[in-house]
This record gives structure tokens, sequence and C-alpha cells, in this order.
């Protein structure tokens, strides 16, 4: 057992040190290589736009959850987690001839796509121009400001509304305590014109010649 930890196991690591630099080194030119090709990919997605939308809609739509997070927020940590299904998801772009997808179907088959997240994420980039998302719009503080300012003079309004109401209602009775104080005295004036009484008036007789 000694023998075997401290001669065996050290000699397999040092073998499995040694091919992976070499699959590290081997996966970074794979990744400069298709960085050359990145304006023709470009070029070449550009003119199939139209004809590709509806196919890549349609595998992105049967894709798993953690694929479309993905696609639509690329991040190294997601790609190892999920390389098995990035791996699927690619190769179901390559039977649409996606531009880029088949350099990077077959560096995916060689080294996993965790080692080759630049043309991996190159790829979801150009998928995701097809995917529409809500994209919520945080009001800037200016209109927020705007906003509170259209509220305030909404509210003064309806309250100088509120008052002017309030002022005629207030208007109106008093106008009414006039017309009625106004019929009382008239009522009252008639009632003492009644009351009183014509004094008589008295002839004095004509002297006699």
């Amino acid at each position: 057992m000694g023998y075997w930890k401290s001669k065996v196991l050290p000699k397999i690591k040092k073998v499995f040190d040694k091919n992976g630099t070499k699959k590290s080194a081997a996966a970074a030119e794979a990744c400069k290589s298709f960085d050359e090709s990145k304006e023709q990919i470009t070029k070449e997605f550009e003119e199939k736009k139209t004809e590709l939308q509806p196919k890549v809609l349609e595998i992105y739509e049967a894709s798993s959850v953690e694929i479309k997070a993905l696609v639509k927020e690329p991040k190294e940590p997601g790609l190892k987690k999920h390389s098995v299904a990035v791996h699927k998801f690619i190769e179901e772009l390559v039977k649409i001839e996606f531009p880029g997808s088949k350099p990077v179907s077959e560096a995916s088959s060689k080294f996993g796509p965790a080692l080759i997240p630049g043309p991996v994420f190159f790829v979801f980039e150009k998928v995701s121009t097809f995917i529409v998302t809500e994209e919520k719009v945080e009001p800037t503080p200016e209109a927020a400001t705007t906003a509170a300012e259209e509220e305030r003079e909404i509210v003064l309004v309806e309250e100088e509304k509120k008052e002017e109401v309030v002022e005629k209602k207030e208007e109106e009775e008093k106008k009414e305590e006039v017309v009625e104080k106004i019929e009382e005295e008239k009522k009252e004036v008639a009632v003492e014109a009644e009351k009183v009484e014509p004094t008589p008036t008295t002839t004095e007789p004509e002297a006699k010649v």
C-alpha cells in the first residue's frame, strides 16, 4: 500500500497533469483559430438570419431551462455545470447549419465546452438575437421627479376644484338666506300696514252769513 501511494499514484497523477496541460493548450489553440474566423461567421450569420430564425426558436423552445438561462446570460460556472446539455444544444444547431456551430461542436467533443467558453458564448450570443426578452425599464431620477410633480399638481387642482365647489355652495346658501330675510321683512311690513287704521278727516262747519 505504501509503495502504491509513494510510487504509482504520483506517476499516474503526473500523466494526467501532462494530458490536462496538453488538452488545455489544444483548446486554447482551437479558441484562437475560432476567433480568427469570427468575422466570416458573423457575415454568414447576417446573410442567413431570416432563414435561421424559426429553426433556432424551435430548438431554443425545446431546450432546458438551464440552457435558456445560459443563452440569455452566459456564465462559465453554468457552462461547466451543464456541459453535456450545452454540447447537445450546439449539436442541434449544427443540424440547421448555424454559422460557427460546427467548429464549436468539434472542439466541444474533443475538449469539452468548459475549455472553450469564448466560441461557445459567441454562438450563444448569436442565438440570443432571436430571443425576445422583456427588460424592466427603471425610471430615471428626473422622470420620477417629474411624475411626482405631476401627481402633486393633479392633487392641487383637485383640491382647488373642491374648494370652489364648497365656496359656490356657501354663496348659494348665503343668497338663499338673504332672500328669505327679505321675504320675511316684506311679510312683516305688510302685517304692520294692515294693523295701522286710517285716521278720520274732520270737516269744519261753514259760517253763516
